[in-house]
């Protein structure tokens, strides 16, 4: 594998091994979402993400990944990322974020998204869908020879035209052998940041975190759950992506049978 400044360049044979990992993430985080609905417990979650993984044959990516003890990360409303999978009962009306990664013949793939649970109101719809857009106005900017910024800049410029604040304290990165790799992929642009020019082979995770309050966040008691400081919700959508010299080519999208 190859580097450019640090940042690790993929062949289209480790790319194919991400996109299948990729691919195994969307299949995942499809079936959560089916399952969503007002009365269950975020712990059922987990238990499907712990069983699909052993279907897949794949290792849970997050499951003791620097101590976190679950292999999903599931955020409640208010909870930004890093939520805890517990016996909380999901109410009409709530939003939940399934943050998901698995390891598949040593390669991460990892994606996140967040569902409705129930009717929701029509602001919390509106978060979701700017969110989502905002991922997407990032992924567009994902090309050789841009600036990485581009990508920040989209998505930043995206969601405070709406009114919202994207958080700052968590930021995309870069994806391969491991689940964090450079370059950091901020969803605002970084005052006094030099250019980092993407290249082709380049693997980048991004993940807008949106709120509808102010952007700080402060984390719970588990050392883990981070939340909104001023407690509004919070929106968090993410795939991972290939730069390519044709485009951005999505990862994280499930396979065709």
């Amino acid at each position: 594998m190859k580097k450019y400044r640090g940042i690790f360049i993929k062949n289209d044979a480790e790319v194919n091994i991400m996109r299948q990992a990729g691919g195994i993430v969307a299949a995942i985080l499809d079936e959560l979402e089916k399952a969503v609905r007002p009365g269950v417990t975020t712990m059922l979650f987990e238990e499907m993400a712990l069983q699909l993984c052993r279907e897949f044959d794949v290792k849970p990516a997050f499951k003791g990944y620097l101590g976190y003890p679950f292999a999903l990360c599931c955020s409640v409303n208010e909870e930004v990322v890093h939520g805890f999978p517990s016996q909380r009962l999901l109410e009409d009306g709530d939003i939940v974020s399934f943050d998901m990664g698995v390891i598949h013949r040593g390669f991460f793939g990892d994606s996140a998204r967040t569902v409705p649970v129930g009717e929701v109101s029509e602001e919390v719809k509106k978060l979701l869908r700017v969110t989502e857009e905002s991922l997407y106005a990032g992924i567009e900017q994902a090309k050789a020879e841009a600036n990485l910024y581009d990508i920040s800049l989209a998505v930043q410029k995206h969601v405070e035209d709406q009114g919202y604040s994207v958080v700052r304290r968590f930021v995309g990165h870069g994806i391969g052998r491991h689940l964090h790799e450079k370059p950091e992929v901020p969803n605002f642009v970084p005052k006094g940041a030099a250019p980092v020019v993407l290249k082709p082979g380049m693997t980048l995770a991004i993940e807008p975190m949106v709120t509808v309050g102010g952007p700080e966040v402060e984390i719970l008691s588990d050392k883990w759950t981070a939340v909104t400081k001023d407690r509004s919700l919070a929106a968090h959508f993410e795939h991972s992506v290939v730069i390519t010299s044709d485009g951005p080519k999505i990862l994280s999208q499930r396979l065709e049978a």
